[in-house]
């Protein structure tokens, strides 16, 4: 009986790190942001969420830019991203929501749109040889100019939540309408077009 060994990877498999000073910002500013929603929503404290957002964003931000900079922009590292923000916005809304009972609807389509929507179309990355969202642009420049791009990244992540902030909840509630909208017609665009012509055969 022959001993076992284990498969040697597919030579076209690159091994990515999962230990980049990229990644450790994503880790220490979801687990930040994290504790202090959870505070919040325990406590019912506006000074809590208040600072539970700005911890995720500016540290969403800063991660962004910190695997820019060192050269540690990865596939891994994306995911472990886009999946910490949905981590973030999931409880600072639970917290908003109850702290502001008044904000449910536009945080609801919000989320609708953010953690379903927006998810799905933001893993698609995976199915391209890019290393995040943020290179969409080599895809399809239309897909990540409404999606990907810097303005489109604002008012996908805080518009709402702004205009919820300020006692704005029918304008809030219409641009996360619309920004469903843009999502759900994205995801049309990408399965109709972007991947039946990356799909075709070369001659």
């Amino acid at each position: 009986m022959q001993g076992s060994t284990s498969p040697e990877p597919p030579a076209a498999v690159r091994v990515e790190r999962i230990d980049t000073v990229a990644d450790g910002v994503t880790l220490v500013r979801t687990v930040a942001a994290t504790v202090l929603a959870l505070l919040s929503l325990g406590q019912g404290s506006l000074r809590l969420l208040v600072a539970a957002y700005l911890v995720y964003w500016v540290g969403d931000i800063l991660d962004g830019h910190v695997a820019r900079r060192l050269g540690q922009e990865t596939r891994i590292g994306a995911v472990f991203d886009i999946v910490s923000d949905r981590t973030c916005t999931t409880l600072c809304a639970a917290a908003f929501i109850v702290t502001s009972p008044q904000v449910l609807l536009p945080i609801t389509v919000f989320l609708v749109q953010f953690c379903v929507v927006d998810t799905m179309l933001s893993l698609t990355f995976l199915c391209f040889p890019i290393k995040s969202p943020n290179d969409f642009h080599r895809v399809d420049r239309t897909l990540y100019r409404w999606n990907w791009s810097p303005a489109a990244k604002a008012l996908n992540t805080s518009v709402v939540v702004l205009l919820s902030v300020v006692g704005m909840p029918l304008a809030a509630t219409a641009c996360a309408l619309a920004v469903l909208g843009v999502k759900v017609w994205s995801v049309r665009y990408l399965v109709t077009t972007v991947l039946p012509l990356r799909q075709q055969p070369v001659a």
